[in-house]
Protein backbone atom coordinates (compact mmCIF):
# COMPACT_ATOMS: atom_id res chain seq x y z
CA UNK A 1 0.00 0.00 0.00
CA UNK A 2 3.00 2.32 0.36
CA UNK A 3 2.97 2.97 -3.36
CA UNK A 4 -0.46 4.59 -3.22
CA UNK A 5 0.99 7.58 -1.37
CA UNK A 6 2.56 8.72 -4.66
CA UNK A 7 -0.97 9.39 -5.90
CA UNK A 8 -0.68 12.54 -3.76
CA UNK A 9 0.75 14.16 -6.90
CA UNK A 10 -2.81 14.18 -8.27
CA UNK A 11 -3.53 16.98 -5.79
CA UNK A 12 -1.71 19.26 -8.20
CA UNK A 13 -3.87 18.76 -11.30
CA UNK A 14 -6.96 18.72 -9.07
CA UNK A 15 -6.13 22.07 -7.47
CA UNK A 16 -5.10 23.52 -10.83
CA UNK A 17 -8.47 22.43 -12.26
CA UNK A 18 -10.13 24.30 -9.38
CA UNK A 19 -7.98 27.32 -10.25
CA UNK A 20 -8.95 27.15 -13.93
CA UNK A 21 -12.70 26.85 -13.26
CA UNK A 22 -13.22 29.35 -10.45
CA UNK A 23 -12.76 32.97 -9.52
CA UNK A 24 -11.43 34.87 -6.53
CA UNK A 25 -9.12 33.22 -4.01
CA UNK A 26 -9.70 29.73 -5.44
CA UNK A 27 -7.59 30.56 -8.50
CA UNK A 28 -4.62 30.61 -6.08
CA UNK A 29 -5.42 27.19 -4.55
CA UNK A 30 -2.29 25.40 -5.92
CA UNK A 31 -0.06 28.09 -4.38
CA UNK A 32 -1.91 27.80 -1.06
CA UNK A 33 -1.70 24.00 -0.98
CA UNK A 34 1.87 23.52 -2.17
CA UNK A 35 3.60 26.56 -0.71
CA UNK A 36 1.57 27.21 2.45
CA UNK A 37 -0.23 24.04 3.58
CA UNK A 38 2.49 21.49 2.74
CA UNK A 39 5.34 23.51 4.34
CA UNK A 40 3.23 23.87 7.49
CA UNK A 41 2.47 20.13 7.57
CA UNK A 42 6.14 19.31 7.11
CA UNK A 43 6.98 21.44 10.13
CA UNK A 44 4.34 19.71 12.23
CA UNK A 45 4.85 16.08 11.19
CA UNK A 46 8.12 14.15 11.74
CA UNK A 47 10.23 13.14 8.77
CA UNK A 48 10.62 9.50 7.74
CA UNK A 49 14.14 8.25 7.03
CA UNK A 50 13.18 4.59 6.71
CA UNK A 51 14.21 2.73 3.56
CA UNK A 52 12.49 -0.17 1.85
CA UNK A 53 13.42 -3.63 3.02
CA UNK A 54 15.13 -5.91 0.51
CA UNK A 55 11.93 -7.81 -0.28
CA UNK A 56 10.07 -4.54 -0.76
CA UNK A 57 12.80 -3.27 -3.09
CA UNK A 58 12.47 -6.30 -5.35
CA UNK A 59 8.71 -5.86 -5.54
CA UNK A 60 8.92 -2.10 -6.13
CA UNK A 61 11.51 -2.51 -8.86
CA UNK A 62 9.20 -4.79 -10.86
CA UNK A 63 5.91 -3.01 -10.11
CA UNK A 64 4.60 -1.21 -13.22
CA UNK A 65 2.56 1.16 -11.05
CA UNK A 66 5.54 3.45 -10.49
CA UNK A 67 6.26 3.85 -14.21
CA UNK A 68 2.62 4.11 -15.24
CA UNK A 69 2.12 6.98 -12.79
CA UNK A 70 5.00 8.84 -14.47
CA UNK A 71 3.58 8.13 -17.93
CA UNK A 72 0.19 9.48 -16.81
CA UNK A 73 1.83 12.82 -16.07
CA UNK A 74 2.63 13.37 -19.77
CA UNK A 75 -0.93 13.57 -21.20
CA UNK A 76 -2.03 15.42 -18.04
CA UNK A 77 0.64 18.08 -18.48
CA UNK A 78 0.01 18.51 -22.21
CA UNK A 79 -3.78 18.67 -21.73
CA UNK A 80 -3.51 21.23 -18.95
CA UNK A 81 -1.17 23.40 -20.98
CA UNK A 82 -3.64 23.37 -23.88
CA UNK A 83 -6.47 24.15 -21.44
CA UNK A 84 -4.46 27.07 -20.07
CA UNK A 85 -3.79 28.44 -23.57
CA UNK A 86 -7.50 28.26 -24.40
CA UNK A 87 -8.41 30.07 -21.19
CA UNK A 88 -5.82 32.79 -21.79
CA UNK A 89 -7.22 33.46 -25.26
CA UNK A 90 -10.16 35.08 -23.43
CA UNK A 91 -9.35 38.13 -21.29
CA UNK A 92 -9.91 37.60 -17.56
CA UNK A 93 -9.06 39.36 -14.30
CA UNK A 94 -8.01 35.99 -12.81
CA UNK A 95 -5.24 35.43 -15.36
CA UNK A 96 -2.48 36.00 -12.78
CA UNK A 97 -3.65 33.19 -10.52
CA UNK A 98 -4.08 30.74 -13.39
CA UNK A 99 -0.63 31.62 -14.69
CA UNK A 100 0.93 30.84 -11.31
CA UNK A 101 -1.01 27.57 -11.15
CA UNK A 102 0.16 26.44 -14.60
CA UNK A 103 3.69 27.53 -13.74
CA UNK A 104 3.68 25.25 -10.70
CA UNK A 105 2.55 22.36 -12.91
CA UNK A 106 5.41 23.13 -15.31
CA UNK A 107 7.92 22.99 -12.45
CA UNK A 108 6.58 20.06 -10.45
CA UNK A 109 5.33 17.83 -13.27
CA UNK A 110 6.86 19.22 -16.45
CA UNK A 111 10.45 19.57 -15.26
CA UNK A 112 10.65 17.28 -12.23
CA UNK A 113 9.00 14.26 -13.86
CA UNK A 114 10.86 15.12 -17.08
CA UNK A 115 14.06 14.90 -15.04
CA UNK A 116 13.12 11.47 -13.68
CA UNK A 117 12.26 10.09 -17.13
CA UNK A 118 15.31 11.74 -18.67
CA UNK A 119 17.54 9.56 -16.50
CA UNK A 120 15.99 6.36 -17.82
CA UNK A 121 17.93 4.21 -20.28
CA UNK A 122 14.81 3.43 -22.33
CA UNK A 123 14.55 5.81 -25.31
CA UNK A 124 10.74 5.88 -25.13
CA UNK A 125 10.88 7.07 -21.52
CA UNK A 126 13.50 9.66 -22.43
CA UNK A 127 11.18 10.90 -25.20
CA UNK A 128 8.35 11.29 -22.69
CA UNK A 129 10.73 13.30 -20.53
CA UNK A 130 11.54 15.53 -23.50
CA UNK A 131 7.83 16.22 -24.06
CA UNK A 132 7.41 17.25 -20.43
CA UNK A 133 10.47 19.49 -20.50
CA UNK A 134 9.23 21.11 -23.70
CA UNK A 135 6.27 22.54 -21.76
CA UNK A 136 8.77 24.78 -19.94
CA UNK A 137 11.17 25.23 -22.91
CA UNK A 138 13.78 23.51 -20.73
CA UNK A 139 14.95 20.65 -22.97
CA UNK A 140 18.60 21.68 -22.70
CA UNK A 141 18.30 20.37 -19.13
CA UNK A 142 18.76 16.77 -20.30
CA UNK A 143 22.21 16.87 -21.95
CA UNK A 144 23.49 19.35 -19.37
CA UNK A 145 22.07 17.60 -16.32
CA UNK A 146 22.99 14.03 -17.26
CA UNK A 147 26.48 14.67 -18.62
CA UNK A 148 27.38 17.98 -17.07
CA UNK A 149 25.79 18.41 -13.65
CA UNK A 150 26.21 14.80 -12.53
CA UNK A 151 29.88 14.92 -13.54
CA UNK A 152 30.80 18.34 -12.16
CA UNK A 153 28.45 18.71 -9.18
CA UNK A 154 30.16 20.23 -6.16
CA UNK A 155 32.91 21.88 -8.24
CA UNK A 156 33.37 25.41 -9.66
CA UNK A 157 32.68 23.96 -13.13
CA UNK A 158 29.04 23.27 -12.28
CA UNK A 159 26.71 26.26 -12.64
CA UNK A 160 23.94 24.41 -10.76
CA UNK A 161 26.00 24.10 -7.56
CA UNK A 162 25.24 27.12 -5.37
CA UNK A 163 28.23 28.66 -3.63
CA UNK A 164 28.16 29.50 0.05
CA UNK A 165 26.65 32.97 0.61
CA UNK A 166 25.51 33.21 -3.00
CA UNK A 167 22.05 34.84 -3.09
CA UNK A 168 19.35 32.86 -4.86
CA UNK A 169 18.60 35.67 -7.31
CA UNK A 170 22.20 35.75 -8.62
CA UNK A 171 22.21 31.96 -8.77
CA UNK A 172 19.10 31.90 -10.99
CA UNK A 173 20.95 33.76 -13.73
CA UNK A 174 24.27 31.93 -13.41
CA UNK A 175 22.71 28.48 -13.25
CA UNK A 176 20.17 28.85 -16.04
CA UNK A 177 22.40 30.46 -18.64
CA UNK A 178 25.48 28.51 -17.54
CA UNK A 179 23.65 25.20 -17.95
CA UNK A 180 22.27 26.27 -21.34
CA UNK A 181 25.71 27.06 -22.75
CA UNK A 182 27.17 23.90 -21.23
CA UNK A 183 24.45 21.87 -22.95
CA UNK A 184 25.55 23.30 -26.33
CA UNK A 185 29.19 22.60 -25.47
CA UNK A 186 28.39 19.00 -24.53
CA UNK A 187 26.46 18.37 -27.73
CA UNK A 188 29.06 20.05 -29.97
CA UNK A 189 31.75 17.91 -28.38
CA UNK A 190 29.61 14.81 -28.96
CA UNK A 191 29.21 15.73 -32.65
CA UNK A 192 32.98 16.09 -33.02
CA UNK A 193 33.56 12.69 -31.44
CA UNK A 194 30.96 11.20 -33.82
CA UNK A 195 32.59 13.14 -36.70
CA UNK A 196 29.29 14.75 -37.65
CA UNK A 197 28.42 18.30 -38.67
CA UNK A 198 28.07 20.38 -35.51
CA UNK A 199 24.61 21.64 -36.42
CA UNK A 200 23.23 18.36 -37.76
CA UNK A 201 19.97 16.86 -36.55
CA UNK A 202 22.02 14.42 -34.49
CA UNK A 203 22.77 17.38 -32.22
CA UNK A 204 20.00 17.31 -29.63
CA UNK A 205 20.33 21.01 -28.94
CA UNK A 206 19.56 21.73 -32.60
CA UNK A 207 16.45 19.54 -32.43
CA UNK A 208 15.37 21.01 -29.12
CA UNK A 209 15.80 24.57 -30.36
CA UNK A 210 13.78 23.95 -33.51
CA UNK A 211 11.04 22.16 -31.57
CA UNK A 212 10.77 25.01 -29.09
CA UNK A 213 10.57 27.56 -31.91
CA UNK A 214 7.88 25.45 -33.56
CA UNK A 215 5.89 25.30 -30.32
CA UNK A 216 6.13 29.05 -29.74
CA UNK A 217 5.30 29.77 -33.37
CA UNK A 218 2.25 27.51 -33.21
CA UNK A 219 0.99 29.19 -30.04
CA UNK A 220 1.40 32.59 -31.69
CA UNK A 221 -0.36 31.42 -34.86
CA UNK A 222 -3.35 29.78 -33.16
CA UNK A 223 -3.73 31.92 -30.03
CA UNK A 224 -1.99 35.24 -30.65
CA UNK A 225 0.81 37.26 -29.10
CA UNK A 226 -0.88 37.74 -25.70
CA UNK A 227 -1.21 34.00 -25.11
CA UNK A 228 2.37 33.44 -26.28
CA UNK A 229 3.58 35.94 -23.68
CA UNK A 230 1.53 34.16 -21.01
CA UNK A 231 3.06 30.84 -22.06
CA UNK A 232 6.57 32.29 -21.81
CA UNK A 233 5.74 33.55 -18.30
CA UNK A 234 4.45 30.08 -17.34
CA UNK A 235 7.63 28.48 -18.71
CA UNK A 236 9.68 31.03 -16.78
CA UNK A 237 7.91 30.15 -13.53
CA UNK A 238 8.68 26.48 -14.12
CA UNK A 239 12.33 27.32 -14.78
CA UNK A 240 12.60 29.47 -11.64
CA UNK A 241 11.13 26.63 -9.57
CA UNK A 242 13.72 24.28 -11.06
CA UNK A 243 16.58 26.66 -10.33
CA UNK A 244 15.36 27.26 -6.79
CA UNK A 245 15.38 23.50 -6.21
CA UNK A 246 18.86 23.32 -7.75
CA UNK A 247 19.93 26.05 -5.34
CA UNK A 248 18.83 24.28 -2.16
CA UNK A 249 19.96 20.82 -3.30
CA UNK A 250 23.69 21.58 -3.32
CA UNK A 251 24.07 24.89 -1.51
CA UNK A 252 27.61 25.23 -0.15
CA UNK A 253 28.53 21.56 -0.61
CA UNK A 254 31.81 21.37 -2.53
CA UNK A 255 33.96 18.36 -3.37
CA UNK A 256 37.60 18.43 -2.28
CA UNK A 257 40.22 18.94 -4.97
CA UNK A 258 43.14 16.52 -5.10
CA UNK A 259 46.77 17.54 -5.63
CA UNK A 260 46.60 16.51 -9.31
CA UNK A 261 43.71 18.92 -9.91
CA UNK A 262 40.93 16.33 -10.06
CA UNK A 263 38.10 16.17 -7.54
CA UNK A 264 37.06 13.48 -5.13
CA UNK A 265 34.26 11.18 -6.24
CA UNK A 266 30.67 12.29 -5.79
CA UNK A 267 29.41 11.07 -2.44
CA UNK A 268 26.11 11.24 -0.62
CA UNK A 269 27.50 14.08 1.47
CA UNK A 270 27.48 16.37 -1.59
CA UNK A 271 23.68 16.83 -1.77
CA UNK A 272 21.13 18.03 0.77
CA UNK A 273 18.38 15.62 1.71
CA UNK A 274 14.91 16.05 3.15
CA UNK A 275 12.93 13.07 4.40
CA UNK A 276 9.69 14.96 5.00
CA UNK A 277 6.97 12.71 3.64
CA UNK A 278 4.73 15.22 1.86
CA UNK A 279 7.54 16.74 -0.20
CA UNK A 280 8.98 13.31 -0.92
CA UNK A 281 5.86 11.86 -2.50
CA UNK A 282 4.81 15.01 -4.36
CA UNK A 283 8.27 15.38 -5.89
CA UNK A 284 8.75 11.65 -6.60
CA UNK A 285 11.54 11.30 -4.02
CA UNK A 286 13.62 14.11 -5.53
CA UNK A 287 14.25 15.18 -1.94
CA UNK A 288 16.40 12.07 -1.42
CA UNK A 289 18.85 13.79 -3.69
CA UNK A 290 22.04 12.40 -2.17
CA UNK A 291 21.19 8.87 -3.23
CA UNK A 292 20.11 10.13 -6.66
CA UNK A 293 23.59 11.53 -7.26
CA UNK A 294 25.20 8.40 -5.88
CA UNK A 295 23.18 6.23 -8.30
CA UNK A 296 21.69 8.47 -11.01
CA UNK A 297 19.68 5.81 -12.83
CA UNK A 298 18.04 4.43 -9.69
CA UNK A 299 14.21 4.71 -10.03
CA UNK A 300 12.57 7.18 -7.66
CA UNK A 301 10.76 4.53 -5.63
CA UNK A 302 14.09 2.89 -4.68
CA UNK A 303 15.97 5.99 -3.52
CA UNK A 304 17.26 5.74 0.04
CA UNK A 305 18.26 7.86 3.00
CA UNK A 306 21.72 7.40 4.54
CA UNK A 307 23.41 8.78 7.62
CA UNK A 308 26.16 10.55 5.68
CA UNK A 309 23.62 12.65 3.76
CA UNK A 310 23.29 16.21 5.13
CA UNK A 311 19.71 16.94 6.16
CA UNK A 312 17.76 20.16 5.67
CA UNK A 313 15.84 21.57 8.64
CA UNK A 314 12.55 21.14 6.75
CA UNK A 315 11.23 19.87 3.41
CA UNK A 316 11.86 21.23 -0.08
CA UNK A 317 8.78 23.53 -0.29
CA UNK A 318 9.68 25.21 3.01
CA UNK A 319 13.36 25.49 2.10
CA UNK A 320 12.45 27.04 -1.25
CA UNK A 321 10.46 29.73 0.56
CA UNK A 322 13.34 30.29 2.99
CA UNK A 323 15.80 30.73 0.11
CA UNK A 324 13.83 33.78 -1.05
CA UNK A 325 15.23 35.60 2.02
CA UNK A 326 19.03 35.19 1.54
CA UNK A 327 20.24 36.52 4.94
CA UNK A 328 17.88 34.21 6.82
CA UNK A 329 18.71 31.27 4.53
CA UNK A 330 22.46 31.80 5.09
CA UNK A 331 21.95 32.01 8.85
CA UNK A 332 20.06 28.71 8.90
CA UNK A 333 22.17 26.75 6.40
CA UNK A 334 25.78 27.94 6.78
CA UNK A 335 26.18 26.41 10.24
CA UNK A 336 25.03 23.07 8.81
CA UNK A 337 27.77 22.94 6.15
CA UNK A 338 30.64 20.69 7.14
CA UNK A 339 33.86 22.06 5.63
Amino acid sequence: MKKLRYLTILLLPITVAVSFTNEGWLVHLPVIVFFVLIPMLELLFPSDNKNLEEKEKLLAEKDLFYNLLLYLMVPLQVAYLFWFLKLESVASSDSFGRTLSMGIMCGVIGINVGHELGHRLNRFEQFLGEILLLTSLENHFLPYHNRGHHTNVGTPSDPATARRNEPLYFFWIRSHFGSYFQAWKIEIQRMRIMKKFIFSFSNRMVCYSLTQLLLCGSIYYFFGSHVLIQFLIVAGIGILLLETVNYIEHYGLMRKQRENGTYESVKRMHSWNANNVFGRVVLFELTRHSDHHFKADRPYQLLESHEESPIMPTGYPGMMLLSFIPPLFFRVMNKRIVS
